[in-house]
Order: C-alpha cells, then sequence, then structure tokens
C-alpha cells in the first residue's frame, strides 16, 4: 500500500456518538488500523523548501501506509524569529523547516498535491510557546500537530510549567478554532517519550494520557497517546495495552483516538543489523500490542541526521517487518481473523467503562496499576487539570527521574533490573513503590555514574550483539 491510498474508501459504519471517519489525521489512521495496517511515519525536516517537499515526495511515495512529517527548525521552537530570518536570508542550513518564516504561500506550494485525505502531514517542533507554529500550520491548510504542556516543557528547557500550561491550553482552543469543518484539529501528547530513556513505563502512561485529555478539556476532540519503546519487549507491551485501555476509561467516547509508538529514542545501536534489528523489534511490538502509528529511526541514527533515503528505507522494514507481524485475535475479529470491527480497540469497544472487567490480560498488570495511580492522584488535586498538573509537580505527586527542570522534584530515580525491566529505586511524593534489589534490603542501590552508563548504553550494545548462526 502507498501513502495509505487503498484506505480512500468511504467510511464504515461506527457506534451512534462515536467519532465518524474523516478527511483528517485521525480518521486517516483509524481507516488504516480498520484495514490491518500499521501507519509508520519518519522524522523528517529539512529548512530549504524544495528539499522538504522531496522529502515529503519519497515518503509518499514509499511502500507502507504512511503519514508525513514537517520537523521544525530549532529557532523556530525556541521562538527566535530573527536567527531563523537571518538562516534562511543567507541560505544557511537548517535543523527542520522554518514554518513560521518561510511566506505561507511558500509553504502552501510545498504541500500543493501531496498533502490531503491519502496522505495527511504532521507538524512536530518541540515548543512550550507554540501559538505562532499553530497559527502558521493552520494558515497552511494543515490540521495535525504534537507535544504537550509538561512534555515540551520539562525536557527542553527552563519555561516555567505554569507558562507551558497557559500556552498550551490557549493553542489547543487556538488549532481547535483555526481548522474548519470538516476536518478535525489532531494532537499528539509528547508525554509517553519523556527523556527518551529510563523513566519507568507507568510514568510515560500516566504522563501521555493525563496530556490528552487535558487537549480534550480544551477543545480537541481527536487525539493521540505516545509511548516510546524502552528496555524490555514485555513490559513495553503491558504499557501500551495499560494507555489504551486507560484511554477507554478516562476520555469521553465522542474522542477520536490512538496510540502512537517510537522506536527507542535512547543510544541506538551503532551497526547497520544491530540498528535494522531493534527498529524490526518495534514495529513487531506496536502490531502485537496494538499501537496503530509508528515513528521510525533509521540505521543512521546513532551518528547523524538521516537522509531521506535512509528515512524511506526505515519507513518500508517496519512496514515489512508489521506485516508479517500475526495480529492479537480479539472476539470481534472479521471472518479468518480479518480486520476487526472499529469500535474494538483490541481491549474493548471504543470508549467503553473498563473499570470494572475482568478479563483482560492487563487488567492488574503492574504497569495498569501504576499509571492508573498516577492519574487518579492528579485529578484529585484539583478539578482544572491545568493547575492539578502544576500541584502536581510542585508536591513531587508527578516526578521525573534525571529531569533537571526547575519545576521538578527530583526525587525520584529508576534502574534496569537484572531482567530488563524499569523500576523504581526512589520515588520521593510519588504514588508508586520503589523496587528493591535482591539482597539490598528496603531499596535498590543508588546508580552510580558507570551504572548509569552502563543503562544508557544497554540496549545498544545488546542489540549490536552477534546473534546465534552469525
Amino acid at each position: 500500500m502507498t501513502g495509505g491510498a487503498a484506505l480512500l474508501t468511504p467510511g464504515v459504519q461506527r457506534e451512534p456518538g462515536a467519532p465518524q471517519p474523516d478527511a483528517s489525521f485521525g480518521g486517516f489512521v483509524a481507516r488504516a488500523a480498520a484495514a490491518g495496517q500499521l501507519v509508520v511515519q519518519p522524522r523528517m525536516g529539512f529548512g530549504d523548501p524544495r528539499r522538504m517537499r522531496a522529502g515529503l515526495e519519497r515518503t509518499k511515495n514509499a511502500v507502507a501506509t504512511t503519514v508525513g512529517t514537517l520537523t521544525i527548525d530549532s529557532y523556530t521552537r525556541v521562538g527566535d524569529v530573527a536567527a531563523a530570518r537571518a538562516a534562511v536570508a543567507e541560505g544557511t542550513a537548517l535543523n527542520g523547516y522554518p514554518i513560521t518564516t518561510h511566506p505561507v504561500e511558500l509553504t502552501r506550494s510545498l504541500l500543493d498535491g501531496l498533502a490531503g485525505p491519502g496522505f495527511p502531514v504532521q507538524v512536530r517542533h518541540g515548543s512550550s510557546r507554540p501559538e505562532a507554529i499553530v497559527r502558521a500550520l493552520a494558515a497552511a491548510g494543515l490540521d495535525a500537530t504534537e507535544g504537550g504542556p509538561v512534555s515540551y516543557c520539562l525536557p527542553y528547557g527552563r519555561t516555567p510549567l505554569a507558562e507551558s500550561v497557559e500556552n498550551w491550553a490557549r493553542c489547543c482552543e487556538l488549532l481547535a478554532s483555526l481548522v474548519p469543518a470538516p476536518r478535525v484539529p489532531h494532537l499528539e501528547s509528547f508525554g509517553g517519550c519523556m527523556l527518551g530513556q529510563l523513566c519507568p513505563p507507568g510514568l510515560l502512561v500516566a504522563l501521555s494520557l493525563l496530556e490528552g485529555m487535558f487537549f480534550v478539556r480544551h477543545g480537541i476532540s481527536s487525539v493521540s497517546l505516545s509511548y516510546a519503546q524502552q528496555t524490555d519487549p514485555e513490559q513495553d507491551a503491558e504499557a501500551v495495552r495499560a494507555l489504551r485501555r486507560l484511554a477507554g476509561e478516562f476520555l469521553p467516547a465522542r474522542v477520536d483516538r490512538h496510540v502512537v509508538l517510537y522506536t527507542y529514542m535512547g543510544v541506538f545501536p551503532h551497526t547497520a543489523r544491530g540498528a535494522t534489528r531493534l527498529l524490526e523489534a518495534s514495529a513487531r511490538l506496536a502490531v502485537r500490542s496494538g499501537a496503530q502509528r509508528l515513528i521510525v529511526k533509521t540505521a543512521a541514527e546513532a551518528y547523524r541526521i538521516p537522509t531521506v533515503l535512509e528515512n524511506v528505507r526505515a519507513l518500508e522494514t517496519a512496514a515489512a517487518t508489521a506485516a508479517l507481524q500475526e495480529r492479537p485475535r480479539s472476539p470481534h475479529s472479521g471472518p479468518g481473523g480479518g480486520p476487526p470491527d472499529p469500535r474494538f480497540d483490541g481491549i474493548g469497544f471504543a470508549g467503553a467503562d473498563l473499570s470494572n472487567r475482568s478479563d483482560s490480560s492487563d487488567t492488574d498488570s503492574e504497569v495498569y496499576r501504576e499509571a492508573r495511580a498516577f492519574v487518579e492522584a492528579v485529578l484529585e488535586l484539583d478539578e482544572d487539570l491545568g493547575r492539578a498538573l502544576r500541584a502536581a509537580f510542585a508536591r513531587g505527586v508527578l516526578d521525573v527521574p534525571y529531569c533537571l527542570h526547575p519545576d521538578n522534584a527530583g526525587r525520584s530515580r529508576s534502574f534496569v533490573d537484572a531482567g530488563g525491566r524499569l523500576r523504581w529505586s526512589r520515588t520521593g511524593s510519588m504514588p508508586a513503590t520503589p523496587c528493591p534489589a535482591p539482597g539490598a534490603g528496603a531499596s535498590a542501590p543508588a546508580l552510580t555514574s558507570d551504572g548509569l552508563l552502563a543503562a544508557v548504553h544497554g540496549v545498544a550494545r545488546r542489540y549490536d550483539a552477534p546473534q546465534d548462526g552469525e
């Protein structure tokens, strides 16, 4: 399937009150999922409009079900418009597309004939002050972006969390107002990717869900919830399933939603063989855990920014791997194990109250219990979710390990246990229990600098190591 073209058929019927398929980003992913296709997406951004268009063209024409990406440059992300303009005027290479500097007519021309119902394009940026970016993408005819009040604040700078919350509340409402019907604005939470690695999955799942809830409360009706591949495949599958189940419990039925998985965001394997294995593992994880979209990485990640061709190879590798992975059967699968009823998300009907069900294998999973405890603790702090998030970080109820932002308590720590699972060694004031190491008494031993380096490089070393028979 190229660019999802085969998915441009009339939408299937959905239950009353559920979101209807549309020509927007979320609708495209929903149709792909109904057809049994994993959507794959690159991280791609170039300052030169001609190169950016070429990248989108190659992505659209890849042998995969793809969506496009406009990744924004660093100057634009931090609001340094003067530096972005100077770079464009001087012809200096940028690490992304300066969407607020290039004229809107130029961006529209770049997208003309590419972006549309069969190939939606998402703007990715990293800004805690995204208003100008939101205005620019909407003016260019786009309707999808990503980020969040926590996930695009704590890891990236010193913007106060209170300011980021206000900025993102305003920008959710702005995006909702600027995208004309019948298109539906879409926001993806980056909360499941905090710091890339060494953050236990319970907190990642909770942050992604809380940001998705924040978006909905500020007028967004189509969201995606993220999770980044971590150190243990089974724990990762548990996390994605927990995220999907919690979304069914906490998001209104009217909200279109899906889960997006990120190929491992930490130190990447140095060999092409190892990098390919890790990418393939993420594609298999996406399919068996029920994620509907995958953000890929390439074999060049350990060394430099990848080329367009390397991105396309990664997209096609992930798509081919996903196609070979057996999909989990559900009671609602079609004949011969075909695509399930699109209302069924692999755990229950979309939007159903699952709080009392007992037939899911992940009902009592460690990640689910921990993530739900985080979410409930935050929601108890204030009826206004923005104020609740600020209070949660001020009190250490949410506390991202190894994050140096001034608004993060910094009392939590994590480690990778002998089985490869990410665990808490210190939890501070969070509603989570630290995991004692074998023979270490009441708590795990402190993580030394050598131990931290070993943990950070562990996945890369595992996938670079020769496999049996090599």
